[in-house]
């Protein structure tokens, strides 16, 4: 039988954050996620009983080659619980296309790190890695070996809502050295923290090698309409 994959909802936009922000991409989003984060922009897609359709691996390269846009995010929900990912990473690179996956931190990473290892790839496979800081109310559920499994290409990201986030942002950026290994990314909760904030914290700390981004979606449509 082929791998069916449960998909929330597929289109064609602009990524609003990451290494690839305001690129075009097709964006695949997977319906189910096993945590429950506070500030959630995507709480609809949490249930694996949300308004989705069953799609094949077939299916989903079919319209990802249609779409004529070279990048893909795969987002959920949280995609690695697809249990099949892998392969279709595998074959969205095998078409030519440049895939990231966007993950919420609480799952391993290692089946994508051994096929990063199994193709021999560098930046066709990206990942961005989520660190739920305090105000998320999912800390507890990060798992913080997949670090040693990031390479250079990833990026870390953390959403932060407040000064706490900002602090415990800062003591797992320098516990885990992760500007010597990744990206590192610190993205504003909408609505609870001015971007302000940030940079004034960043300057007061000097971090270095750490990007502020807002989420250019929730800029140029409103924040809470979907397929954007």
């Amino acid at each position: 039988m082929h791998d069916v994959f449960q998909v929330a909802e597929k289109f064609i936009s602009i990524n609003g954050e990451g290494r690839f922000a305001g690129e075009l991409a097709v964006f695949i989003r997977f319906a189910g996620c096993n945590l429950n984060c506070s500030y959630c922009d995507t709480a609809w897609a949490i249930p694996m009983d949300c308004p989705s359709e069953l799609l094949s691996l077939e299916d989903i390269i079919r319209y990802v080659n249609l779409a004529g846009v070279r990048r893909v995010t795969l987002t959920g929900g949280e995609p690695l619980l697809q249990e099949s990912l892998p392969d279709l990473v595998a074959e969205l690179i095998g078409t030519g296309h440049l895939v990231e996956i966007e993950t919420n931190g609480a799952v391993d990473i290692t089946p994508l790190a051994a096929l990063a290892d199994e193709l021999n790839l560098n930046d066709e496979m990206v990942i961005t890695l989520d660190y739920k800081c305090p105000g998320s109310g999912m800390e507890q559920f990060m798992l913080e070996d997949n670090y040693d499994l990031l390479a250079p290409c990833d990026v870390v990201k953390f959403v932060v809502s407040d000064i706490n986030d900002l602090d415990r942002a800062r003591d797992i950026i320098y516990e885990y050295g992760l500007t010597d290994k990744c990206g590192v990314y610190l993205s504003a909760v909408f609505d609870r923290i001015k971007p302000a904030e940030i940079v004034e914290y960043m300057k007061k700390y000097k971090m270095n090698r750490v990007v502020h981004q807002l989420q250019q979606h929730k800029y140029i449509w409103d924040p809470d309409l979907r397929g954007v």
